[in-house]
């Protein structure tokens, strides 16, 4: 069993995983300080509060904080615009070339359908 857990783990796949894992987490953090650092100033300047955190909406006993909801959809939103980019980025780079090129089987088969279409109208029009 530990033989197959260390054929499983190192597997590459498994290991670009991980390391996937751990540099989304550490670029993850990075926009969720950028957008406390210097998105939401900038959009404090047009609310009038700096800390988007802080906006709150109270019902009854209910707390509902606005700001924060606001924060996780700027970080969503940064996140999935940059993974939109690499993944473009990627197949841009990994586009390969999908016209087909005739062999000379596919010639000769076109060659041979033309003549039995040729000779199926010759055939019609003989009646």
């Amino acid at each position: 069993m530990l033989k197959d857990f260390k054929a499983f783990i190192s597997k590459g796949n498994v290991i670009d995983l991980a390391v996937g894992v751990i540099i989304g987490s550490a670029f993850t953090a990075i926009v969720k300080s950028f957008t406390t650092n210097l998105i939401n100033p900038l959009i404090g300047i047009f609310m009038g509060t700096i800390n988007l955190s802080n906006i709150t909406l109270k019902l009854g006993s209910a707390n509902f904080r606005i700001g924060n909801f606001i924060n996780d959809v700027i970080n969503f939103l940064i996140v999935a615009f940059i993974v939109f980019l690499i993944v473009r980025i990627y197949n841009r780079v990994t586009k390969r070339d999908t016209t087909t090129k005739d062999t000379k089987t596919d010639t000769l088969l076109g060659e041979i359908r033309d003549l039995l279409k040729e000779q199926q109208e010759n055939n019609s029009q003989t009646k």
